[in-house]
């Protein structure tokens, strides 16, 4: 059923005409304002009254009555942008009907619940303001696209997030500038993902899982720590990438970290049989660490998973591999970056090593003929 909404002076009109308003409003619903004339008011609703009373329609006064034109219908306001804390809302609410809402440079120190009723909402900035954590009723706005967060107070962001309904909605996310060490395992959950900004944190690491963001063609980490990329990284397929300003470490594929088990443990081998076999498992049939230890799995360069026991290398990689353009990565020109590298046995480290050392032979021989060539010539001439 609908209710009828009536505002201020319209009440008194209201009760003096009617004499059953509980049954009216189970049937009906009408939205007055303050605006309306009175005395076009006063012959609505005696004729509502009149209506409501079985008085035939012929016998209602509705000749006063004039349809308002287009223009004086207001519409639904779909947005609205504050960009100074004296703007701010603090005693209205926010018009329901919002889709874009933009607060900046409010000095917000949190997110204003009001905004979390916004169901409408498909884009919404937050940048420019002093949020230091993200509530999980965020995920609750089914439509958000778009969602600017950038240069807050940012130190995380929430695994309840990476699992809510942006996982199907959330398109453009920007968490430039804040003070962000790492991200779940859980944000690569946000598939729908198209452009990502991460620049000007403190990330130590990009999300394990990377290449399960099969829709990112936006990627900008620029001015960060991180040491190396993920190995999922190869499997990303970009427009345009940004690393610059990270310390990459140099790669040296003969300089292992072997943590390496042999013979495997028993829960080595069956974790490795799990994922291998795509066998079913869940929180109902293994304890919740031993679940999560498998979202983590790592995949060797044979195709084969390793939990615990493998050996890690990282080489290097051109980034135009991954994305058709590339941001330099320092001022020397770059575009490479060291990619970690993993190996389920010994023999898999082996014979990557027998193709890394054939390959830098050929690098070294198409190097080197040149130069042999341009001697032989130099030598034939001197000669004559």
């Amino acid at each position: 059923m609908q209710k009828i909404c009536l505002n201020c002076s319209c009440n008194r009109h209201w009760q003096q005409s009617c004499h059953s308003g509980r049954e009216l409003r189970a049937g009906y619903e009408i939205c007055l304002r303050n605006k309306a004339n009175a005395s076009n008011l006063k012959n609505f609703l005696s004729a509502v009254r009149l209506a409501h009373q079985g008085t035939d329609i012929g016998a209602l006064p509705l000749s006063a009555l004039v349809p308002a034109k287009t223009s004086e219908v207001e519409k639904p306001k779909t947005k609205m942008i504050i960009t100074s804390r004296r703007d701010y809302p603090l005693t209205k609410s926010f018009p329901y009907s919002l889709e874009h809402l933009q607060a900046s440079y409010c000095k917000l120190a949190r997110i204003d619940m009001r905004v979390l009723c916004l169901k409408k909402l498909r884009k919404l900035d937050l940048s420019h303001n002093h949020i230091k954590q993200l509530p999980a009723t965020i995920g609750d706005l089914i439509c958000l696209q778009e969602l600017n967060l950038h240069n807050n107070h940012l130190e995380s962001f929430s695994v309840a997030l990476c699992n809510s309904t942006l996982q199907k909605s959330l398109q453009f996310l920007d968490l430039s500038q804040n003070k962000i060490k790492a991200l779940p395992i859980q944000f690569c959950q946000l598939q729908e993902l198209v452009n990502l900004k991460l620049d000007d944190n403190e990330l130590i690491r990009l999300p394990f899982k990377m290449g399960q963001l099969g829709h990112l063609r936006f990627l900008s980490a620029a001015r960060n720590k991180l040491p190396f990329l993920p190995s999922d990284f190869r499997k990303l397929s970009l427009e345009n990438l940004d690393l610059f300003g990270n310390p990459f470490e140099q790669s040296n594929p003969l300089v292992p970290s072997i943590q390496l088990k042999i013979p495997l443990t028993l829960l080595e081998c069956a974790a490795r049989a799990t994922v291998n076999y795509r066998i079913p498992y869940g929180c109902h049939l293994l304890p919740s660490h031993l679940c999560e230890d498998l979202q983590v799995a790592k995949t060797c360069q044979c195709g084969s998973a390793c939990l615990s026991s493998f050996i890690q290398i990282t080489v290097t990689m051109n980034l135009h591999h991954v994305a058709h353009t590339v941001v330099l990565v320092d001022n020397m020109g770059g575009t490479e970056a060291p990619v970690i590298c993993y190996f389920c046995s010994l023999d898999c480290y082996s014979q990557f090593l027998d193709r890394w050392f054939l390959l830098r032979r050929r690098k070294v021989g198409e190097f080197l003929l040149p130069s042999l060539h341009h001697t032989s010539l130099l030598t034939v001439h001197l000669r004559l």
